[in-house]
């Protein structure tokens, strides 16, 4: 054996350390042992296990300071191997403190990161597998369970058969994230509109949505070449709940035809980010065909609630949409990443997106009935991740009625929630709650010194920074909110309940009230500003 010295700095004291290891420069090293992976494997699954179950003794939102992970580890990476058990405690020791743990039960901020122990046995056999299906014929398999899933799921949620791939046109694919979802889908509507209107200059082309959808709609029409001046966001209201505006879309359409502007795109959503707000898709799907316009309905996180069919209502007249997507990673028990997207006609989008070098030619693709599926025709990148095997294993390991039911308990638990806020008259809920979200405020009382947005920031910003919870806000008509979103895997009701008693509690403070009979005067002879 020979000693070789790895010397590297350490900012954490700022001292030079000499480490010192064993290395048998004849030794080659087999970087896929199966017994070194079997054997490693193991303890990262127990580190995983104990991982959650202790996840409640981290802070929920990461109390780290900017640059600390630096003051931790040394300046380059080490020469010589390191052991796996060193790895670990290193992640233990130095990564895990200053992660904000978004599925620890007391995480109700932005929108859930589902997860189960299927998801990640997928996930796991998808990194393990490594292939990577961009055509038919590069993984024959992992493209064909891709589309099986696809239509499974797209009855599921009892979408129309125009979606699926038995109908001929439609069909779906696994997308990273909806901001991907959305410029595929932009791209396609761009072309499709460019040939039929023979125009060659995209500077006059149109995109609508209202005030309320997800800023990835607006990055989508910066990257497809949309000028800002022909972005269209239209304002909403509180008296219809923040939801899109057929009359006004139509009007604004009217008036840009009448400039000689060529409107072509449209983006709908169900479950808006601010308000899980739901547009109307019946009447703008009636506008998009009397215009000839593409619909897209970004469902990305409440569209897995029509799973349930207590839910399906709100996707009414999705059948006149070009595309939907939704986020199984958000409320499917699917990890990051797996957005789901179909559409209508796969022509428009592979007509948009495909490329066909000499490297990648083959016969089942050239066939002339192309009777299978290239998928990188149907994305931005070519490569791509065979994520079709976790959502296989989610849909297999919990069947329908298994999600049905978790969906169903964290939506009773935003009722319950609710319930709790509009018990207390010094809150009120700012506006009527549709799945497993609940927006809520502070009120203000009489005479008191601040304006009452500054109070709820406070509020939330002091809940944020005591470790035991974390929440996230939005303005909504003008009103700062505190969103409240149920839908993390470990959730059960004590957890919520303990929320809900931290909230009065910082509340309690914030207004000076410690508890008992000063806060009872305050309920009882108190007026609250809702202004």
């Amino acid at each position: 054996m020979e000693q070789e010295n790895n010397v590297f700095n350490n900012t954490s004291n700022g001292t030079t350390t000499t480490t010192t290891t064993n290395k048998n420069k004849n030794k080659k090293q087999n970087p896929l042992d199966p017994e070194e992976f079997r054997n490693h494997g193991h303890k990262l699954i127990d580190f995983i296990a104990d991982y959650y179950s202790n996840i409640t003794n981290y802070p929920v939102r990461s109390q780290a300071q900017p640059g600390e992970l630096r003051c931790h580890l040394p300046v380059q990476a080490p020469i010589s191997p390191e052991p796996i058990d060193s790895i670990l405690h290193d992640i233990n020791s130095f990564i895990l403190p200053g992660l904000t743990h978004w599925l620890s039960p007391f995480h109700f901020a932005y929108f859930p990161s589902s997860a189960s122990t299927a998801a990640f046995l997928g996930d796991l056999l998808c990194s393990g597998l490594n292939v990577i299906p961009f055509t038919w014929l590069s993984s024959p398999s992992a493209t064909e369970l891709e589309s099986i899933v696809m239509d499974w799921l797209a009855k599921a949620l009892a979408l129309p058969s125009s979606f699926l791939f038995s109908s001929g046109t439609g069909g779906g694919v696994l997308q990273g994230t909806t901001c991907e979802a959305i410029l595929c889908t932009m791209l396609a509507a761009r072309e499709k509109t460019l040939i039929l209107t023979g125009h060659h200059r995209a500077s006059d082309l149109v995109v609508y949505s209202s005030d309320q959808a997800h800023s990835s709609f607006q990055k989508a029409a910066k990257i497809a070449g949309i000028l800002p001046s022909n972005f269209r966001s239209l304002p909403t209201s509180s008296s219809t709940f923040f939801s899109f505006s057929p009359s006004l879309l139509r009007q604004t359409i009217s008036e840009d035809l009448s400039s000689g502007l060529i409107p072509f795109f449209i983006c709908a959503t169900v479950g808006t980010t601010s308000s899980t707000a739901v547009d109307p898709i019946k009447e703008l799907s009636l506008i998009a065909g009397e215009f000839n316009l593409w619909l897209h309905v970004d469902s990305a996180y409440a569209g897995s609630a029509a799973i349930c069919p207590e839910f399906r209502h709100y996707f009414d007249g999705v059948d006149g949409a070009s595309s939907l997507s939704l986020n199984a990673h958000k409320w499917l028990l699917t990890n990051l990443d797996c957005c789901c997207l179909w559409v209508k006609d796969q022509a428009a989008l592979t007509s948009a997106l495909s490329t066909d070098p000499e490297f990648l030619k083959n016969d089942a693709s050239d066939s002339k009935d192309k009777n299978v599926v290239d998928y990188k025709d149907w994305q931005v990148a070519l490569s791509r991740r065979f994520r079709a095997m976790k959502l296989w294993f989610v849909l297999r390991s919990h069947g329908i009625s298994g999600i049905q039911s978790v969906i169903r308990g964290h939506v009773e638990m935003a009722m319950k929630f609710e319930g709790m806020v509009a018990g207390d008259r010094r809150f009120e809920v700012v506006v009527p709650r549709t799945f497993a979200m609940v927006c809520f405020r502070l009120l203000a009382p009489e005479g008191w010194p601040e304006e009452v947005n500054e109070l709820n920031r406070r509020l939330l910003e002091g809940l944020n920074k005591s470790g035991r919870v974390c929440m996230s806000h939005a303005v909504v008509g003008g009103v700062y909110v505190i969103r409240f979103a149920i839908g993390a895997t470990l959730t059960e009701q004590h957890h919520v309940d303990l929320a809900w008693r931290l909230v009065r509690r910082h509340a309690d403070d914030l207004l000076g009230n410690v508890a008992g009979e000063e806060e009872k005067e305050v309920k009882e002879n108190g007026n609250y500003n809702r202004g």
